[in-house]
């Protein structure tokens, strides 16, 4: 028998498998394609922009928790569980939860922008923050605040804001034209009021209204014994010693503007401690005086603890010293600040004037 050759394979085919043959074989591992190295990071400069994007997105979000918190707990103030308890419960459950989303949302978003360049995320976080700050000095945020201070401040806020409401009414209830009279009157003793203050750490606009209320700006001796711009009379030997350290011997009249404006400041500085810096306590101490014992006195004497609790004790005059005395101090700082001034009841001013705040008043969003 014959053999027969094998089959040849096609010349074409011969000379790729010659070439795979004579190709060297790697060494096992594949060639890698060199990545990009990342440019070393700036911790300084990441923490800082770290730093400004959680201050802007804290101070846009305490802004918002205040504006909506504010609104709601006016919106669903009452006792009644399902008209107002169930409701404003479900809002704070509602505000968590799109707090959550937002936050996540945020922090999607933040790893999209950072492609684009790492300052946009904090640029954006502070630009919501700057909007946040414009809101906060118009009249519908000091609004939201208060009904805010309201829901957290329990009965201490509520006494405030009743207070400072009859303040506001009986500024209401002022002779526009009277005012102005008495205003024009005190420029002539503006400046060692302004003095006196300073020297006794008292808002200026506070003691110009004690002395509108004690002298209306006529210095003189009353029938009582008061003398000057504060009617001075008697007033603890401490307070004299702490104006007098101001003034020379000679200097010491109680006609002299001057001298009768630091000892006005004085007293009331001493009995604004006395009652442990309630202002409105304080001036009613003021007008009182040590006279049968003095306000501590008869407040120990009726069980009150508070202005709101011995108003009901006292007679109409002492009763309502204090707003009238800020009643007037308002009034100054409504000139002062608009150089005019406003009618409480025209258009948005009653909101204007609350948003300018009450002299002597604790105000802690403009501290």
């Amino acid at each position: 028998m014959t053999s027969t050759p094998p089959p040849q394979s096609p010349p074409e085919k011969q000379q790729n498998t010659a070439k795979r043959s004579a190709r060297p074989k790697s060494a096992g591992k594949k060639k890698t394609r060199k990545k990009k190295k990342k440019p070393p990071i700036n911790l300084r400069h990441e923490a800082l922009r770290l730093s400004l994007e959680i201050l802007g997105l804290i101070f846009s979000g305490v802004a918002a928790i205040i504006v909506l918190l504010g609104y709601a707990a006016n919106r669903f103030s009452g006792t009644h569980f399902f008209s107002s308890l169930l409701p404003f419960a479900s809002g704070i459950l509602g505000l968590i939860v799109l707090t959550a989303i937002l936050l996540l949302g945020w922090r999607r978003l933040r790893a999209w922008l950072k492609n684009y360049s790492a300052n946009i995320p904090p640029a954006i976080a502070l630009g919501m923050a700057l909007l946040a700050g414009f809101f906060a000095t118009q009249d519908r945020f000091t609004q939201a605040f208060g009904y805010y201070r309201t829901l957290v401040g329990g009965k201490e806020e509520a006494s405030r804001v009743t207070l400072a409401h009859q303040v506001y009414a009986a500024y209401r209830r002022l002779n526009t034209a009277e005012l102005q009279k008495m205003i024009d009157r005190a420029g002539t003793y503006r400046a060692v009021i302004d003095e006196a203050a300073a020297a006794f750490g008292i808002d200026d606009d506070l003691l110009q209204g004690l002395a509108a209320t004690e002298s209306s700006f006529l210095p003189r001796e009353s029938i009582d014994g008061g003398n000057g711009l504060f009617q001075i009379t008697r007033v603890p030997a401490t307070v004299t010693a702490a104006a007098e350290k101001f003034f020379p011997p000679d200097g010491r009249l109680l006609t002299d503007p001057r001298y009768n404006s630091f000892l006005g400041a004085a007293t009331l500085k001493h009995y604004l401690a006395e009652m442990k810096d309630d202002l409105f306590l304080g001036l009613l101490a003021y007008n009182i005086g040590p006279k049968n014992g003095g306000l501590r006195f008869i407040m120990q004497q009726y069980g009150a603890t508070d202005f709101i609790t011995i108003q009901p004790y006292l007679q109409q005059l002492p009763r309502d010293y204090p707003i009238r005395v800020l009643s007037y101090s308002l009034a100054f700082r409504i000139h002062e600040k608009e150089g005019r001034l406003l009618a409480y009841e025209e258009g948005k001013n009653a909101l204007r004037i609350q948003s300018l705040g009450i002299p002597g008043l604790v105000e802690e969003i403009r501290k």
